[in-house]
């Protein structure tokens, strides 16, 4: 009588090719950057490349936090994808404050959620539009979100409306700007039930699929975050000499590139999800990185600069970015709300950031 045999398959390793290549670009670009700073390397080699250091720590974060994927819900993961991924924003918002570079912290969170709004949005809509057709999205989700960034540009924009409207509270824009920051965070707070509750069923990991351990998961989100706050000092300190070579405004360097390099995460993760036709998970990756800039990084730029003493944040923004903010905010909206998306919306969209982006170049 012959006894079958069982075979086993061989266990899937933790680490992909991709995952390793990752980690050794974040780990090679760090040493790079602390090699550059240590060194006294020409601001502008510095410059170049602790900003893709800050792209690569961002990366890393992303894919961390993908791997949660297979453990918590989509809703879940998408929120603490975007916070996460926010990290080296929140690093070099503080260390430029410190710095005394207060207009080019203002034009970098903006410039972020532009280029979330529009550059990221913009390029799944293209790659998804381009390779599957139009794509339609659970109505929901999306709309929901949308008028979150709607609702929460509005509280935003009001410290701005009456500093430059010279009324009577704007002789207090500090106090104003500390009640607008605590009340956008709790109604982040108040929003994540109804995020959670509204998200649909696509998913980036199949149920079983394996992912990183959580002692993985948490070592490389620690190790990322630390070398963010690291690498965002270096890259303040190369900033205002290396700009001075360039003959690039600082206006410029926040809002294209710090705003790029810090949201590296979105800009890889939310075309990919379009290009595997799945738009409403694409869209809410996406669209919920600039609600957390509103909600969440920009009140704790606010109220962790005013603890620190690191300069007098307000969320007075100039005419120019309030207006851009408002605009992209209105526009988003517009788009998602037919529920559907076409390579011809995302060119716009791209052609729209270019426009803006090229607009502050002297400035």
């Amino acid at each position: 009588m012959s006894e079958t045999t069982m075979t086993t398959p061989a266990p899937t390793p933790v680490f992909t090719r991709s995952d390793i290549r990752l980690v050794g670009i974040g780990v090679t670009l760090f040493v790079a950057s602390a090699l550059c700073h240590m060194m006294e390397a020409p601001a502008v080699v510095t410059f170049v490349v602790t900003a893709l250091a800050l792209a690569a720590m961002a990366s890393l974060v992303g894919e961390a936090t993908e791997h949660l994927g297979s453990r918590f819900s989509a809703g879940v993961t998408g929120i603490i994808q975007s916070a996460l991924g926010n990290l080296p924003e929140l690093f070099f918002a503080l260390f430029a404050l410190k710095a005394g570079l207060g207009p080019v912290v203002a034009a970098a969170l903006v410039g972020s959620v532009l280029a979330n709004a529009l550059l990221v949005l913009g390029g799944a809509f293209v790659i998804g539009g381009l390779r599957h057709g139009p794509q339609r999205f659970d109505a929901a989700g999306p709309n929901r979100l949308v008028v979150l960034l709607l609702l929460g540009t509005a509280v935003l924009a009001i410290p701005s409306l009456t500093a430059h409207l010279h009324v009577a509270v704007s002789a207090h824009e500090r106090a104003l700007s500390m009640i607008a920051a605590v009340v956008l965070l709790v109604l982040f707070a108040l929003s994540i039930p109804a995020t959670i509750a509204g998200e649909t069923g696509e998913t980036e990991h199949a149920p079983g699929t394996p992912g990183w351990p959580m002692w993985l998961v948490g070592t490389v989100l620690l190790s990322s975050a630390v070398g963010a706050a690291f690498i965002a000092d270096w890259f303040v300190a190369s900033l205002t000499p290396a700009l001075h070579v360039l003959h690039m405004s600082e206006a410029f360097a926040g809002f294209v590139v710090v705003a790029i390099a810090g949201n590296a995460v979105e800009n890889v993760i939310g075309i990919q999800l379009a290009a595997k036709d799945k738009p409403t998970y694409a869209l809410s990756v996406i669209v919920q990185s600039p609600i957390q800039i509103i909600y969440v990084l920009f009140p704790a730029v606010v109220l962790l600069s005013a603890a620190l003493g690191w300069g007098a944040f307000t969320l007075v923004l100039s005419p120019v970015l309030l207006i851009m903010l408002v605009l992209a905010a209105v526009l988003v909206t517009a788009v998602v709300l037919d529920g559907e998306s076409t390579w011809l919306e995302g060119a716009t969209l791209i052609a729209l950031y270019l426009v803006i982006a090229a607009s502050f170049w002297w400035g």
